[in-house]
């Protein structure tokens, strides 16, 4: 976005067993993309999809107040991959 601060980043993942858990459709599987929002107001946001879908889910758990948000991304990553229901990383405190 041009004159905003926002950073994004945005890949594709295998999601691990029992995958990975959204707010408006509970639990999805397969290959997902993650995107990751870093906010102007420190706040950091993950979205999910199906890869190549239409329709985006909120990662239970976001937004996350403070953080690098790469570094979340990151984590975000991992935590999809080893699957579980997997939700948003918290910040580091």
């Amino acid at each position: 976005m041009t004159g905003s601060r926002e950073s994004q980043w945005q890949d594709e993942v295998l999601a691990g067993p029992g995958g990975a858990m959204t707010d408006e459709v509970g639990v999805i599987t397969g290959p997902l993309t993650l995107r990751t929002t870093g906010g102007p107001d420190g706040t950091v946001r993950f979205a999910v999809q199906y890869t190549d879908a239409d329709e985006w889910y909120t990662l239970t758990g976001s937004p996350v107040e403070g953080g690098d948000p790469y570094a979340l991304h990151l984590a975000a990553l991992r935590a999809i991959r080893a699957g579980g229901a997997a939700e948003a990383p918290a910040a580091p405190r």
